[in-house]
């Protein structure tokens, strides 16, 4: 709450209009104003303005010469909360439309400005109005237009101590916003620019945009968005006014959220809203009031957030980063449905994370600043379970999320007349569990005459961090300039209420921008990867006799298959060989075929400290040049890996199968096997296309002489003959794969740079080894699903979203593609025939699958005690009712925890020490590190190749187009397999463009502005399977490359 003094001084104000004369002019705002306006009705205007209010002062009403001039000027006397808040430019590429926001004129919003806050401080200060009653009725000024920092006020918790500063500061800030069209901030430098002036400045700084202009742009949008409207609080369509949610006591807010929300001399605005109590969010959601999810948000327009909805409708969209309220990517979070007149307007587009780069401007965007009371829970209904603690909100969530039992809302995927679809909005009242690591990658600027410098996060979904100057290097205060392309790491430390910014420390100087290895660090930091060295005391746990052997007794309980042709088939440079294979023809003309897997159980025993680190990591984390392993290397190079000639430990499945793939029986335990050579999946591939030719010694790694090559060779044409026939049961039978490119490196052996890159080719040997992978998992999920039915550690795979395959359906339809999305068979038959054979079919079926994966779920690990419905295990793509992960133990502790289950199965091993909850707990830590695995491998690859760009480039490559919006789109680089995006406006030659949709179809016509001026424009068609020519350039910014539309030759239009 402001003191006293300052509500004093705010309204003496009005008074001194009336002497400007003998008031220095930079300090007072109302004197400013007459200096740019020499208009006399404009002077007579604000003179009777002043005299008005001291005449409502002394208990008269208004003056009718205050609002006869006010309607000869058409000045609105309306309420602050009605003033248009969004005066930017807008997106559109005519000059013209830049004037389509802001149709009020600037006299008019000044002089609301002016009449509101006067007004407003005036019965405030008679009638008492309460601080929650005025809470967030003042202008932010935290961030200019372009998003940098200008004047910090806003940004620091002044102590008590300094009172005086902080009423100069008050001062000036109120100063400020009186004096600004749209409460942007200004140095004191700037302070006496007059309007133009800054019209100009603004117009220039467009100019100097980044060659990446839509994320800034949106990035710029939306801080001055959130900051300058969310205070505000505009009437409802029913003419109440929405509250602010209650502050709440809780347990989710930090110390300094409190501390600074007490008021004092200076209280700030509140930007966020406070969290509900972990009481009240258990209740709501048994009650079907709330809703728990995964937040998502939109790396290419970060103000765009969704979490699932768990009706299985469209996705509940979160605009902007006050509806987010401090939560960041990943967490688990809590939403309160807004009201139905907040819903956001679809326009039917398959891909409702941002089907229009200017739906954050249109009329029908959600007003995600009105703010709404919580539900208070009804008299009648009782609520015997108290959800007294973190653990158990997080146990209720879970099983909220399994099961599905929260109420279904009301369907907000039915089309209105007019064919537009409402998506429903939320805020996020309660943040369950933090999954962001809070980390960022990003570069520091230094803030003149501020005690801390402005930390700007490379991913734009952080917010921009405070840091104390005290944390940066010794002489960044003094030599900023030389810090400019340096990498840091900055950690959030805390995200107070009443701050647009969070505050954080930094961890760590990465190096140099653009240098993969402190590119690659900060990858691994911002997702949480644990990549330091093993502690002694997780090394303490392994084996301690090197060289090491396997011990007698252990030979004694276990199958001796050393002397069975077994071999590896891994990528030529794998360390980690987890998996062998082996097949042996029987008499009857049947075969005898195995599945090897490394026996990692054996050597991580339960509850130890390598066990404990294992399951924290989860995963290991692939990189273009390096691994991070889950196990120490002792263990997942050596002891563990199947390495050639070497006696190792296994677990074996062993079927006796049919040449037509049929499985006659199958054999489960634990075994001890020698590899007899380590093949490449380019030494399979040889052999499988030579079936009759007799390969030497010096083309294969070394071989045991035990088993001549011919033996191998034919053991490789047997499983690839059996896989080819289960791959086609498997098909037939309704399964699906969607195949994406995927890149891959050849890297200099001394810099590890990358010196070419090429799509990966899968080929019938990886296919050879990924089928009898799946056979041996499937086989693994029923033995220790029937075993243990509540506590088997299963893999299932949702089927898509049904109401998102409908629209893509239509839109395959309107393509003219004949698809069937019904199943998963179907689809998978659909996109093997419909689509052509000619020399681009490969890149029309990758965009259709690209297409076709945006409706797809994500596979996930479950314990199957938690899941009731057996319905529910199914694995949609693979089309089994049961499946797991066996197969890869050095690098998935999933599939460990599965070893102990099999092993205890068996009675070749303990029971296994956990119980349903912990092993579901396992799973969901599981499915999180896997989900940043994923991530980071594809970071790690976008860094190479932005490099290789770099280094190598420009490369020039035709492109197929894979998405239509209604300003850029998106290609498939053909040659390179990356994805990247296209903005019509920067395209160098284009004359105009404009868009058109036709149900589901969007397409663009570019058009081209003639070389020869006495030739018509060219024009170009741009839709989804259109061909264009493209060159990836590297931009200025570091890691960054674009692509570079070219100009269509006149026979391809």
């Amino acid at each position: 709450m402001d003191s006293p003094r300052q509500c004093k001084n705010m309204s003496r104000e009005p008074k001194r209009s009336q002497n400007q004369s003998s008031t220095p002019p930079q300090k007072d705002a109302y004197a400013r104003l007459l200096s740019q306006h020499s208009s006399s009705k404009f002077s007579l205007y604000l003179e009777q303005y002043a005299k008005d209010v001291s005449f409502q002062r002394e208990g008269h009403g208004p003056s009718t010469l205050l609002n006869a001039q006010s309607d000869r000027l058409n000045i609105p006397q309306r309420r602050k909360d009605q003033v248009p808040n969004d005066f930017s430019d807008s997106s559109d590429f005519s000059p013209s439309s830049m004037k389509c926001k802001g149709e009020e004129s600037s006299l008019s919003l000044y002089m609301e400005k002016l009449s509101t806050r006067s007004a407003q401080q005036d019965c405030e200060r008679k009638q008492g109005v309460s601080d929650r009653q005025r809470r967030g009725q003042r202008r932010d000024t935290a961030t200019s237009h372009d998003g940098d920092i200008e004047s910090g006020e806003e940004l620091i918790s002044l102590k008590p101590s300094d009172s005086k500063k902080q009423q100069k500061q008050q001062k000036k800030k109120d100063l400020k916003e009186t004096d600004s069209l749209v409460g942007r901030p200004q140095s004191p430098k700037k302070a006496n620019k007059s309007g133009q002036e800054r019209e100009k400045m603004t117009k220039s700084k467009k100019k100097n945009l980044s060659k990446h202009p839509e994320e800034e742009k949106s990035r710029e949008e939306t801080f001055k968005h959130e900051a300058d409207i969310q205070p505000s609080r505009p009437k409802s369509p029913h003419g109440k006014d929405k509250t602010l949610l209650q502050p709440r006591a809780s347990g989710a807010n930090s110390p300094a959220d409190k501390s600074k929300n007490k008021g004092g001399r200076r209280s700030k605005k509140q930007v966020f809203e406070f969290y509900m109590t972990s009481e009240d969010v258990c209740h709501g959601l048994k009650r079907g009031e709330l809703i728990q999810g995964q937040l998502r948000i939109n790396p290419k327009k970060y103000h765009e957030a969704f979490i699932p909805s768990p009706d299985d409708t469209r996705d509940i969209f979160l605009d902007g980063i006050v509806a987010r309220n401090r939560a960041l990517n990943g967490d688990i979070v809590v939403v309160q449905i807004l009201p139905r007149e907040q819903w956001k307007v679809v326009r039917s587009d398959t891909d409702c994370e941002g089907a229009s780069e200017s739906e954050s401007q249109r009329e029908h965007a959600v007003q995600t600043v009105q703010k709404k009371a919580a539900h208070t829970p009804k008299p009648d209904v009782i609520v015997e379970d108290q959800c007294s603690d973190q653990d158990e909100l997080i146990r209720t969530v879970q099983n909220t999320a399994l099961t599905d039992t929260g109420e279904p809302l009301e369907d907000s995927s039915t089309p209105r007349s007019n064919g537009e679809i409402l998506q429903k909005t939320a805020k996020v009242v309660y943040i369950v569990e933090k999954k962001h690591s809070r980390a960022a990658t990003g570069f520091l600027k230094f803030l003149q005459d501020k005690p801390f410098a402005m930390f700007s996060p490379v991913d734009h979904r952080v917010p921009r961090i405070n840091v104390p100057l005290a944390d940066c290097p010794e002489d960044f205060s003094s030599r900023p300039g030389d810090y400019t392309n340096t990498l840091f790491i900055c950690r959030i430390t805390n995200w107070a209420a009443d701050s647009n910014f969070a505050e954080g420390q930094l961890a760590k100087t990465l190096g140099q921008a653009g240098e993969i290895e402190p590119e690659t660090e900060g990858i691994l930091i911002e997702y949480d990867v644990d990549f330091s060295e093993f502690s002694d005391e997780v090394l303490d746990c392994l084996p301690k006799n090197l060289p090491w052997t396997i011990p007698p007794e252990e030979m004694r309980k276990r199958r001796d298959l050393r002397k069975e042709c077994i071999f590896t088939i891994d990528p030529a440079t794998a360390r980690d060989l987890d998996d062998a294979l082996s097949c042996k023809q029987l008499p009857d003309g049947n075969f005898e075929v195995g599945v090897h897997i490394a026996d990692v159980s054996y050597f991580v025993g339960e509850d130890n400290a390598l066990d404990a680190i294992a399951s924290q990591r989860a995963t290991s984390v692939y990189m273009v040049q390096k691994v991070i392993p889950m196990l120490p290397r002792l263990l997942c190079e050596e002891l563990c890996s199947l390495n050639p000639l070497t006696d190792r430990l296994t677990f074996s499945v062993i079927w006796k199968i049919t040449p037509e793939g049929k499985i006659l029986n199958e054999w489960f335990g634990r075994s001890v096997i020698r590899s007899c050579v380590k093949l490449s999946y380019d030494h399979a591939q040889s052999m499988i296309e030579a079936p009759e030719k007799m390969f030497s010694a010096e083309e294969l790694p070394p071989v045991d002489p035990e088993h001549p090559i011919d033996e191998i060779h034919q053991a490789v044409l047997n499983l690839h003959s059996i896989a080819k026939n289960l791959r086609a049961q498997r098909f037939s039978g309704g399964a699906l794969r969607l195949d994406q490119l995927k890149l891959s490196f050849t890297l200099d052996k001394e810099t590890m740079m990358p010196q070419g890159c090429y799509v990966y080719q899968y080929r019938d040997s990886n296919k050879l080894v990924e089928e009898f992978m799946l056979l041996a998992n499937i086989a693994t999920a029923h033995h220790i699903h029937r075993r243990f039915p509540e506590l088997a550690l299963l893999r299932r795979h949702p089927p898509p979203k049904a109401k998102l395959v409908d629209e893509l359906q239509e839109l395959c339809d309107q393509l003219g593609i004949d698809i069937d999305l019904s199943s998963a068979g179907a689809l998978h038959k659909s996109l093997n025939t419909t689509l052509g054979d000619d020399e681009y079919s490969t890149a029309r079926k990758e965009v259709l699958t690209h297409m076709c994966s945006r409706p797809m779920q994500m596979a996930v690990y479950f314990c199957t005690g938690v899941l009731k419905q057996e319905q529910f295990f199914k694995h949609y793509a693979l089309n089994v009712p049961l499946y797991t992960h066996f197969t890869s133990p050095i690098r998935r502790y999933a599939d460990i925890i599965v070893h102990r289950l099999l092993a205890s199965s068996l009675d070749c091993g303990p029971s296994l020490g956990l119980s349903t909850e912990e092993v579901q707990k396992q799973a969901s830590h599981c499915n999180d590190k896997k989900t940043v695995s994923k991530r980071v491998q594809e970071l790690s690859s976008e860094l190479f190749f932005a490099v290789f760009v770099k280094d190598c480039g420009p490369l020039d490559s035709e492109a197929m187009v894979m998405g239509v919006l209604d300003q850029s789109f998106d290609v498939l680089v053909l040659r390179y397999g990356v994805q990247k995006r296209i903005y019509c406006k920067f395209v160098a030659g284009l004359d105009n463009f404009h868009h058109r949709k036709v149900g589901k179809k969007s397409e663009l016509t570019l058009v081209w502005t003639p070389e020869d001026p006495k030739k018509p424009p060219l024009e170009q068609v741009i839709s989804i399977f259109t061909l264009v020519e493209v060159q990836l350039k590297a931009d200025g910014a570091p890691m960054k490359y674009s692509a570079v539309l070219k100009r269509p030759e006149e026979s391809n239009t």
